[in-house]
């Protein structure tokens, strides 16, 4: 039977509430193996495990009951190993890594945050901004509207203003927040986003870090910024670029 892994903890994690369920229907009862000085928090692995909203709550409510009696590394929902025996093989093998990141990861959250430009909004700021556009734009004007080939190049320069704009304000959203955080993830670019970035934030901070996205929220109308969180520290389980893994003195 295949073993479904939802976290690692210390060995001396205090134990989970008793009947805790998690993923499956019916849900599988959840368990501890220990290794060293480590465990890791599993239950049984249903057949045909899909992301539905049920697991999706049930993974998330084991790491938080976890997680909230000492620090735990979450894993990603849908992580399965052969066996227990295996379990207890990586938690041997890769011991050293793990403790550094309980230790680095303890007390804190993570918080993703998504940038996108209100496209009304940063056109207006281009036209404002960009002396080719604007000499371009009143140059149609007085043409009474300018040829294709005019308006064309008018697109190309304004579609290339906004694209800089994109990497202006990705690097600035960035700098902005990077000083009230312990660590930065860049997640995959993705259409839609000027910014995908996942901060780990201490938890007795945390209220700093929602201000400084609300001063990005004033200071930059023509963006649309998504906070989400707090979350379990999903990005920082393996150390980010922001962070060396070595970190032992």
């Amino acid at each position: 039977m295949s073993t479904y892994v939802y976290g690692i903890t210390t060995g001396s994690h205090p134990s989970l509430p008793d009947g805790m369920e998690g993923v499956g229907e019916p849900a599988r009862q959840v368990r501890i193996i220990k290794e060293g000085d480590l465990a890791a928090v599993v239950s049984d692995a249903p057949e045909g495990l899909r992301p539905k909203r049920r697991d999706l709550l049930a993974h998330q409510n084991v790491l938080a009951e976890t997680g909230a009696a000492a620090s735990v590394l979450p894993m990603r929902f849908g992580s399965v190993s052969p066996d227990d025996a295996a379990v207890a093989g990586v938690l041997a093998e890769r011991a050293d890594h793990f403790k550094e990141r309980l230790e680095a990861l303890s007390g804190k959250v993570e918080y993703n945050v998504k940038a996108t430009h209100d496209e009304e909004a940063v056109l207006h700021r281009v036209m404002s901004e960009n002396p080719e556009v604007r000499a371009l734009t009143e140059a149609n004007r007085k043409a009474g509207g300018g040829s294709y080939d005019d308006k064309l190049r008018l697109g190309e320069v304004v579609v290339a203003a906004v694209q800089h704009r994109e990497a202006e304000d990705a690097a600035e959203l960035q700098r902005a927040l990077e000083p009230v955080a312990a660590a930065i993830s860049v997640g995959p670019e993705s259409t839609g986003w000027l910014a995908n970035l996942s901060f780990l934030v201490e938890r007795a901070s945390a209220e700093d870090f929602i201000a400084a996205v609300e001063e990005v929220r004033k200071g930059q109308p023509h963006l649309e910024v998504r906070l989400h969180g707090p979350l379990p520290p999903y990005s920082f389980v393996e150390p980010g670029p922001s962070e060396p893994a070595e970190t032992h003195h």
